[in-house]
């Protein structure tokens, strides 16, 4: 039997064990067992330990992350925690990704306690099919609201309507689907994910990453039918909506006025969670916010930050040439280490397909549930997805979907590499002056 306590001593007692041998040589540079770096292990590590002790996670990641940076601290001469988060010389530090996703995992929990609370999830039973498509309807809906809220506000208004509808009896398989479906509307879209967002703001035009949409409905076609089943098998739909249901108005529109506002901070600002906060603390001189959802989601959000930190410490610095074989290759990678870093990545390396490394990275996370923030999000609500193994096991569909998806793209569009955008925009611009 595994206990939590035995893998961190192990962890720490191996941290130790590299520590003092390096010592013996005092090379200054990160020890590199087997040929690999020890951040690398410890990651490695951290990932395991999140794999077997799915109701430890926070702990495990907190325990990765605290490894990490002692090893960075204590192996690299002019590593800088404060540079790396806040940055300088032109260069960004990940605050801002890590604050706004710690401000959207918070706010996006009271925005499902306000949907769920407006009486319109238990509305949905009058108008969804009573029978297995009715799933894959509210699997269609997720999927479409992702294409323009961020994925994390499509998974958690999926959730709460799923939690309703199907009297709190929610299939983990489902729940898979529920992830997948929030971040397959997104991966054409550069408002419906940080990732293309993200390829937006460095200049890739938002027209080139609208074929990712090919993949996206042909993965929808698998993990949306198979999903919607396994529901429908485990807890039928409930038939009927309550009678004398009555709809809050007051709390559907500070629904409305949450994503209303991240939107426009998104696009203004690229800060979608000072909107959510904004639109929230005006909500609550009308309708009060249930603030003990932040009790509920801190664990989560937690865990998330962590593991977000510790994969953009990593020291990826290159990747293999860009074609269509690594973009698939990809989407593996992200579903266990932070799409951001590796779309960065991706960008200053240039000669991608846009459209498809938009998909791969976009929809990869929805492998396991921790590799996307919607995920994340949504296991705070469903504790019982947090179990790599039952996840995997129940959720097998999304990873053929996203197979089938990416040949499909393949076959249809084909890999259509751009030239390095930065290089393209100051060719243009020398060709002006």
């Amino acid at each position: 039997m595994f206990h939590f306590k035995n893998f961190s001593k192990a962890v720490f007692l191996l941290f130790l064990l590299l520590f003092v041998s390096s010592q013996a040589f005092a090379s200054g540079t990160m020890p590199s067992p087997v040929g690999i770096r020890l951040e690398f292990i410890l990651f490695a590590l951290t990932l395991v330990g999140v794999a077997l002790f799915h109701n430890k996670t926070m702990y495990v990641a907190l325990t990765g992350l605290s490894l990490v940076l002692i090893s960075k601290f204590v192996f690299v001469s002019d590593f800088s925690l404060m540079h790396h988060l806040i940055g300088g010389g032109g260069e960004e530090g990940e605050w801002r990704t890590l604050v706004n996703l710690i401000g959207l995992l918070f706010g996006f929990g009271i925005l499902a306690k306000y949907f769920e609370e407006s009486g319109v999830p238990d509305l949905l039973p009058k108008y969804l099919p009573d029978d297995w498509k009715g799933g894959l309807v509210l699997l269609a809906l997720v999927m479409v609201l992702s294409s323009f809220l961020d994925n994390i506000a499509a998974a958690m208004i999926g959730g709460t309507i799923a939690l309703v509808v199907y009297k709190g009896r929610v299939h983990i398989g489902f729940l898979a689907a529920i992830i997948a479906a929030s971040n397959a509307g997104g991966a054409g879209s550069v408002v419906g994910d940080t990732t293309t967002t993200l390829m937006w703001i460095d200049g890739v035009s938002p027209l080139d990453v609208t074929h990712a949409f090919i993949a996206s409905v042909g993965a929808f076609l698998v993990f949306g039918v198979f999903g919607a089943m396994q529901q429908h098998n485990y807890q039928p739909i409930q038939a009927d909506p309550k009678p004398g249901l009555k709809i809050d108005s007051g709390k559907l529109i500070i629904v409305a006025l949450i994503l209303v506002f991240a939107i426009l901070a998104n696009a203004f600002l690229d800060f979608p969670a000072v909107g959510v906060w904004v639109a929230i603390l005006i909500g609550n001189f009308f309708r009060k916010a249930q603030w003990s959802e932040i009790k509920h989601s801190w664990q989560g959000t937690v865990f998330l930050t962590s593991l977000v930190l510790t994969a953009s410490l990593m020291p990826v610095d290159e990747l293999p040439a860009a074609s269509w074989q690594t973009a698939f290759s990809l989407g593996f990678v992200s579903a266990v280490f932070d799409n951001i870093p590796l779309t960065k990545l991706c960008l200053e390396q240039g000669g991608y397909d846009w459209g498809v490394l938009a998909y791969t990275v976009g929809f990869g996370g929805s492998m396991i549930w921790f590799g996307s923030s919607a995920g994340v999000a949504l296991t705070n609500k469903f504790p019982e997805g947090r179990s790599v193994f039952q996840y995997v096991k129940h959720g097998w569909h999304v990873i053929v979907a996203y197979i089938v998806g990416f040949f499909i793209m393949l076959g249809l569009v084909g890999w259509h590499p751009h030239a390095p955008h930065k290089v393209s925009r100051q060719a243009t611009t020398e060709q002006v002056h």
